[in-house]
C-alpha cells in the first residue's frame, strides 16, 4: 500500500505518493486547493494507500502559522469523512527553502521556477514525505 503526502496550500497544493513498497517518494501532482479533498478521495479509490501525511505548517520557532486553520479543517474533514484511511501530521518547516533549492540545484531554469509555481508545491510534498519514511526506518 502507498503513503501519500499533502504540502497545503492556500491556493495550490501539492501531493506525492509512496512506490507500493514505501521505499521512495515521488511527486505525484498539484492541484488547485479547492479541489484536493476530491482528488484524493478519487486517488484512494483507484489506489490502495495506507495512511496521509500533511505537513504541519509551522513557523521556524515553533508557533503554528497562518496556514494552520486550513489545514486543521482539511485534517478535520478527512477524519471524519474516512476513518479508513488515517491521516496524520508531520513537521513541514523549510520544506519549501529546500524544494527551491533542489530546484536550482538540479538545474531547472529561473525562468520555469518562476512560471511553474505548482512544481515547489509538488517536491515540497515529496520532501515531506521521504522525511516522513526516513523517520519510520
Amino acid at each position: 500500500m502507498r503513503i501519500l503526502s499533502i504540502d497545503y496550500g492556500k491556493k495550490r497544493t501539492g501531493i506525492a505518493v509512496t512506490d507500493p513498497l514505501q521505499i521512495i517518494a515521488n511527486g505525484l501532482v498539484t492541484v488547485a486547493t479547492p479541489e484536493l479533498f476530491a482528488f484524493v478521495e478519487q486517488y484512494i479509490q483507484k489506489e490502495q494507500v495506507e495512511r496521509i501525511i500533511i505537513g504541519k505548517p509551522t513557523q521556524p520557532n515553533g508557533q503554528p502559522s497562518e496556514n494552520l486553520a486550513r489545514v486543521e479543517n482539511f485534517f478535520n474533514r478527512w477524519r471524519k469523512a474516512h476513518p479508513e484511511v488515517p491521516i496524520e501530521y508531520y513537521d513541514e518547516r523549510f520544506t519549501s527553502v529546500l524544494a527551491h533549492r533542489a530546484m536550482i540545484e538540479g538545474g531547472v531554469k529561473k525562468k520555469t521556477r518562476r512560471e511553474n509555481k505548482g512544481l515547489v508545491d509538488e517536491i515540497s510534498a515529496t520532501i515531506i514525505l521521504q522525511d516522513y519514511l526516513e523517520s519510520r526506518r
